[in-house]
């Protein structure tokens, strides 16, 4: 497979499949295609079900294959950022906020990812339930806004607002932390909570969180009377 990310801020990757090759993509994802693309609804299992309805994705995935030749299929991003591709082994699985996942290759598998930490759960941004990207292949994720990454020493931390944490490897750990002082929770216009991410491992930021943006432009959307 061979792949082309075009059109940022509004971005969409291109996949170029050969033949018999398959994507698989959420409900809704596939934006256009050659007309050998064949599509296949699956759900994967009652437990993947549930797995991708706790994590906000769809409940089914479609898979697309070539046939009789190769093939072409775009996935275009829901939301004004970035698409990141990132290659999957059973050694290197990532994490990811919900609603990350956009395409990947067939041997690459999604399931959830519970927090640790119940405190990292209930105030962490993203909540208690993420998403591991697991497998072997090709990746493609969704980032609100531009992406940041950063690479962690072991033990090295950083402190991150809440939402604002896209992405990391399965190897860094995640913990919420209270801001401290009244004056500052009460005056000083940021999260109560921040999130805590500690290395070794891969981090990715995004600028513009979906939910920070929502967030802003509903102050501007008349209320009805």
């Amino acid at each position: 497979m061979k792949y082309q990310i075009v059109g940022e801020p509004m971005p969409a990757v291109i996949c170029e499949v050969e033949s018999g090759e398959t994507m698989v993509c959420e409900s809704g994802a596939m934006s256009w295609m050659s007309p050998n693309m064949q599509m296949e609804t699956t759900g994967g299992g009652v437990g993947k079900v549930f797995g991708r309805m706790f994590s906000g994705e769809n409940l089914f995935q479609n898979h697309y294959t070539a046939k009789n030749g190769p093939g072409m299929i775009a996935f275009a991003s829901s939301f004004p950022g970035s698409i990141r591709a990132y290659e999957i082994t059973p050694s290197t699985p990532i994490v990811v906020q919900k609603r990350a996942f956009l395409a990947s290759t067939a041997g690459v598998e999604l399931s959830v990812h519970f927090q640790k930490k119940l405190g990292a759960g209930f105030f962490g941004g993203e909540g208690f339930i993420m998403q591991k990207i697991s497998g072997n292949g090709i990746a493609f994720i969704e980032i609100d806004g531009s992406a940041v990454e950063y690479t962690l020493a072991p033990g090295q931390q950083m402190l991150i607002d809440t939402g604002y944490l896209a992405m990391m490897d399965s190897s860094v750990q995640l913990d919420i932390q209270q801001v401290k002082g009244v004056k500052n929770v009460l005056l000083g216009g940021e999260s109560l909570f921040n999130t805590m991410v500690t290395g070794p491992g891969r981090i990715v930021i995004q600028t513009m969180p979906i939910s920070n943006f929502a967030g802003t432009i509903s102050t501007f959307i008349p209320s009805k009377s």
